[in-house]
């Protein structure tokens, strides 16, 4: 069964890493630094329905794929078709294209069609161009009791701007529960506190 690509208008006026640079952080070297399994591994169990949202050419998409397994769903949200497409093809590649539904997003929000277990952004929250709003949407999608992993690049982020990620979170509604500790990355794990 083919996955369909829900498609939003493409917002021109942020940066967005063009997908071509992909390239050069999306190789073997990534997958010894940030094994996605043992990253996300805690968090992700069989059956899941989970957001990977920035997923570029799908280097946490396909770990989390592999964790929730044919039973559960991951959906790879991306700006960019061609992230979109590179994702999808290893997803293929893997046997996992039953499990990864492709999301075109625009650059003003998710527009996702779920209620999500778990969510990861990795390196993607900064380029877009209201976080606050990202964040607020990320809460709604989230069912009482999901968490929402955040992950940003020290290498282009200063603690400063990160920090102020946290609290557009904390604003949403999320809570703080932990800062794990990935390499070359800040990162904070929230859950969404609401009530069953």
């Amino acid at each position: 069964m083919k996955s369909k690509i829900v498609q939003f208008t493409r917002n021109k006026g942020r940066h967005v890493c063009p997908w071509w640079i992909a390239y050069l952080f999306d190789n073997p070297l990534r997958r010894l630094v940030h094994p996605p399994e043992k990253i996300v591994g805690p968090y992700v169990t069989a059956g899941m329905i989970l957001l990977d949202f920035g997923c570029g050419f799908g280097h946490y998409t396909l770990g989390m794929a592999r964790l929730t397994g044919p039973s559960g769903k991951v959906v790879a949200a991306d700006i960019q078709q061609k992230m979109l497409d590179k994702t999808m093809a290893r997803a293929k590649k893997a046997g996992l294209e039953g499990v990864v539904q492709p999301l075109l997003c625009s650059g003003k929000g998710i527009g996702a069609p779920f209620i999500f277990d778990f969510a990861l952004a990795s390196n993607s929250i900064h380029e877009t161009p209201d976080r606050g709003e990202i964040m607020t949407e990320l809460f709604a999608v989230l069912r009482p009791g999901g968490r929402f992993f955040l992950m940003e690049p020290r290498s282009h982020m200063t603690l400063e701007r990160f920090e102020s990620e946290v609290a557009l979170a904390e604003s949403a509604g999320f809570v703080e529960t932990e800062r794990p500790r990935v390499i070359r990355e800040m990162s904070v794990l929230f859950e969404n506190p609401r009530a069953c």
